[in-house]
């Protein structure tokens, strides 16, 4: 147990890195390339199983979600500490019918917003907040901390080598499990911390790309004041709506969101 104990420390402390902006420090010792290949391959999957629309909604979709991801890239390609950081995105964005109140972003960019969740973003503001909201997951590779998290609690750190080169299965599991990913419904298991990190990072990348942030807070609000009659998946692992809402309004107001508003 002492062995495996300090070869867990020792393995965490090579695979230590920092979440983008914030510098909350990650433990990613999941493979990058690993993450990307799983995300494209259930990304179709899903694509196959949907309807993917293509109407005049779709089509604000996909521009909002441009402006959003070109904003992202302009930001990550002038700062030299995210060096090469925009190469690993391959932009998609797909609106899907479905009266669930989803919307999610895998690893590499891949966007899917479902139509039930369209009657709380009627404008593009509104939309930013969610595209945003969901971008921020993927650029401070909230999925890979979660598989790499799941890793370390299912199989241990000494395994790591042969999960993925020799058992491609439970690589594809191991995603699953992080994504909270079956057949009918794609739902990102993040914790509260995520959440509350992609509400940051998703402000700054929807002010960056041109919407006005302060829309954050009142589509928030809107999503809260409808929680109260009915329960929505969107919210299942989501911070508390009033916590949320005054973090954001303080948070837009202040000199460390300033900083990386032109």
């Amino acid at each position: 147990m002492k062995k495996l104990a300090l070869l867990l420390v020792l393995f965490s402390m090579l695979a230590c890195s920092s979440a983008p902006i914030t510098g909350r420090t990650q433990i990613l010792i999941v493979p990058k390339y690993e993450v990307l290949e799983q995300s494209s391959l259930q990304y179709e999957e899903v694509k196959k199983e949907s309807k993917i629309l293509n109407n005049q909604d779709s089509i604000r979709v996909k521009k909002v979600g441009n402006k959003i991801a070109a904003a992202v890239e302009s930001f990550l390609n002038s700062d030299p500490a995210y060096a090469g950081m925009a190469d690993d995105y391959s932009w998609e964005f797909n609106l899907i019918e479905s009266e669930d109140v989803n919307a999610w972003c895998m690893p590499g960019g891949k966007v899917a917003v479902y139509t039930g969740i369209l009657k709380y973003a009627k404008d593009e503001d509104s939309l930013a907040v969610i595209m945003g909201h969901e971008i921020a997951h993927a650029v401070a590779e909230h999925g890979r901390e979660r598989m790499s998290q799941e890793l370390i609690k299912n199989y241990g750190a000494v395994t790591l080598s042969s999960v993925f080169s020799q058992n491609p299965t439970a690589a594809t599991n191991l995603f699953s499990q992080a994504y909270g990913i079956s057949s009918e419904l794609v739902t990102l298991k993040y914790s509260r911390d995520h959440e509350k990190e992609a509400d940051k990072l998703g402000v700054i990348f929807m002010a960056m790309a041109g919407y006005n942030p302060n829309t954050a807070v009142d589509f928030w609000e809107k999503m809260a004041a409808d929680k109260e009659t009915e329960p929505l998946e969107f919210f299942s692992t989501h911070p508390n709506s009033a916590t949320r809402i005054q973090l954001i309004k303080e948070y837009i107001v202040s000199p460390e969101f300033s900083k990386y508003i032109r």
